[in-house]
């Protein structure tokens, strides 16, 4: 019996130790048409910079649908500087980005990133704001963005410790029709003013 469960307890630890070394061994082998990606986003998908998203851990159903979004221009492409690499200091945007990549090089993309763990941003946020936020998220938001907008499987991207910069960016896109929503989203979000999505911002900004 003692022999069983020390078998079982070394097969575990084997097991943990592989999930391990496969996780370091993706946060280094990142592919190559990942290359201007991580000169933005960060290697392991975690931007340094306050209006660059954190895309780690993201699906890989997210992050294939929004390259194909942005290789057909189907999303405002708004201009960033490259923070490192070989173009460091120079400028393109995402539709420019997508364009040069194949549906090989996509999927490839997507299988690094969702490997990879997202580190929640620190933020300052505004006490009221957030208590006002989390109401509207109830009301309007968790259906489609579970467990506070943290859930990889709802494949609609992770607001939880998103940078606030961008998601405001983002919502903004939305309001104005420059960004298509899901047919679900479209009526709830129309139906949020202004004091709502800053609360909003200020509530995902605030979980850590």
């Amino acid at each position: 019996m003692k022999k069983n469960f020390a078998t079982h307890i070394l097969l575990a630890c084997g097991t943990l130790l592989g999930m391990s070394l496969s996780v370091a061994a993706s946060a280094a082998d990142a592919p190559k048409a990942a290359e201007s990606c991580i000169a933005c986003h960060g290697k392991d998908g975690n931007s340094t910079d306050a209006h660059v998203p954190n895309i780690a851990s993201y699906s890989e159903e997210y992050l294939g649908n929004t390259m194909k979004k942005y290789k057909n221009k189907e999303r405002p492409c708004v201009e960033a500087e490259y923070l490192s690499g070989s173009k460091k200091g120079t400028k393109s945007d995402m539709c420019k980005a997508a364009a040069e990549l194949s549906d090989d090089d996509i999927a490839r993309i997507g299988e690094y990133f969702s490997a990879q763990t997202f580190v929640r941003a620190a933020q300052t946020t505004d006490p009221e704001l957030v208590k006002k936020g989390k109401s509207v998220y109830k009301l309007k938001c968790y259906t489609c963005h579970s467990e506070e907008g943290s859930f990889p499987g709802d494949h609609a991207g992770i607001l939880a410790g998103q940078k606030m910069a961008y998601v405001r960016q983002q919502t903004k896109f939305f309001k104005e029709g420059k960004r298509p929503m899901p047919k679900k989203m479209k009526p709830k979000m129309e139906n949020l003013d202004d004091g709502e999505i800053e609360a909003l911002v200020h509530y995902f900004g605030s979980i850590k």
